[in-house]
């Protein structure tokens, strides 16, 4: 005998297994997921006292999986003891909806069952509605069809978070579909739309216009202008890791373009001829030509962490330019210090990365010459590797937000605090499974409004 659909099998078993009084076999492989239907079938078979020792057998077991899988349950369930609905609907509420982003992986771990439990978004809070959303994502691959269906509730949800989650669960769904139900019905607003395959390339065709583009791998950028309907709709677009991007001039259809970040491309060359793009950001790291970048005189962003060439910045950036914000990252001031950078005297905030050669003296005093300078970042590897630089900074009572990332909470800040007396901000944010003693940090800038981020 062959059965047409596997829910006659799993009913027929469910029954027989109550008729015959076979509970503990179910008990017994509840734990597989194939015997889901089997259980929650035997449960709406059985009589009152077999439900309720069903399900207080499932709750003793203290498993998310075994809990959810109880509340399951309860859908198919008329007559149940009062006090067993009340055991296992508190017991689920711990578990539903999750409140964290470790709470929404770990109800993941409990299988596709839960997406037919996750509630919203009616009723929950930003923070549930993101728990939600992880949860689903993350049952994308193994539940599409159930993934979809909730992730596809929160599509108009207002939150930023949420609405980041929804772009990033794109990957595991089908590319044309995902696109059509969810995100062209997400609101765009400070959200970058991330593209990995050519099927989601080929999925930009069918949406409506994406200001904010981000494409990782190996994508010709003629591919790419060719997909879009909307080119002039774009502002700012990501290159990561694409081995297909040389010629820079190929952006030029993107006439709009104000942002651009180019990230571990090994061989772009040609930043001299985006001149007549309207460009104010630009990104750069890890590899291609720099020599162009002189002539990008819009610019009032800009984010370098590849070695500068020359042996001054006013040889490397553009002079002309009103940068207002410079990131000086990894192997960027090897060969050129911070020599020159009086030139952009309009500077607010100055960012220094994980350099690779320690700062002198002469280079502080380039920083001093910086009238408008307000914010400095700098990044915990330099002080925890060059705590003699340090020392050479001249006290600077105009930097009125210091901001040090990357810390291991073993980082001596006396230094920096003595040198900054008009500090009136300080964040400093932890490295991966490191936290922060606050309060002793807290002490060394009395006068400023601390802000500790872990990550």
């Amino acid at each position: 005998m062959d059965f047409v659909h596997r829910t006659f099998q799993d009913c027929l078993g469910a029954r027989y297994a109550v008729e015959e009084g076979h509970l503990d076999v179910l008990l017994k492989n509840a734990d597989d997921t194939q015997w889901e239907d089997v259980v929650r079938m035997a449960v709406a078979h059985a009589r009152s006292h077999e439900r309720a020792w069903l399900l207080e057998q499932l709750l003793k077991r203290r498993t998310p999986r075994l809990t959810l899988l109880a509340l399951a349950c309860l859908e198919h369930v008329a007559a149940l003891d009062a006090g067993v609905r009340a055991e296992v609907e508190a017991r689920a509420a711990a578990l539903i909806p999750p409140r964290t982003k470790d709470d929404a992986r770990a109800l993941a771990e409990a299988g596709p069952l839960v997406l037919e439990l996750l509630p919203g978004p009616e009723g929950l809070t930003d923070a549930e509605a993101l728990g939600v959303t992880i949860t689903a994502s993350l049952l994308g691959e193994a539940e599409p069809e159930g993934a979809l269906g909730v992730l596809r509730r929160f599509r108009g949800h207002t939150d930023f978070d949420v609405r980041e989650q929804l772009v990033a669960a794109w990957g595991k769904f089908d590319a044309e579909v995902y696109a059509s139900e969810v995100l062209n019905h997400v609101d765009q607003t400070r959200l970058r739309l991330f593209c990995e395959s050519p099927e989601q390339r080929a999925a930009l065709a069918r949406i409506r216009p994406w200001r904010w583009l981000s494409f990782q791998g190996a994508h010709r950028i003629e591919d790419i202008w060719a997909a879009l309907p909307w080119p002039e709709a774009v502002t700012s677009i990501a290159l990561r890791d694409n081995p297909d991007l040389t010629d820079l001039g190929a952006l030029l259809p993107f006439r709009e373009l104000q942002q651009l970040w180019v990230d571990d491309c090994p061989a772009p060359a040609g930043l001299d001829r985006l001149s007549v793009l309207p460009l104010t950001l630009l990104g750069w790291s890890g590899g291609g030509d720099l020599t162009g970048l002189r002539s990008l005189r819009k610019l009032t962003t800009l984010s370098v962490s590849q070695r500068l060439p020359g042996t001054d910045l006013a040889q490397a950036l553009p002079v002309e330019a009103p940068l207002s914000f410079l990131f000086l990252g990894r192997f960027s001031t090897d060969a050129t210090g911070f020599r020159g950078l009086r030139h952009w005297p309009g500077l607010h905030t100055l960012s220094l990365g994980p350099l690779t050669t320690a700062p002198t003296a002469a280079d502080w005093r380039e920083v001093a010459e910086l009238p408008g300078l307000a914010h400095l970042y700098v990044n915990g590897s330099i002080v925890r590797e060059f705590p003699h630089s340090l020392d050479l900074m001249p006290v600077l009572p105009g930097i009125a937000m210091l901001r040090v990332p990357m810390m291991l909470g073993t980082e001596d800040l006396s230094t920096l605090a003595s040198r900054l007396p008009g500090l009136r901000s300080v964040i400093l944010g932890s490295r991966n499974g490191h936290s922060l003693p606050a309060s002793r940090y807290k002490e060394l800038f009395p006068n400023a409004r601390l802000t500790v981020e872990e990550n």
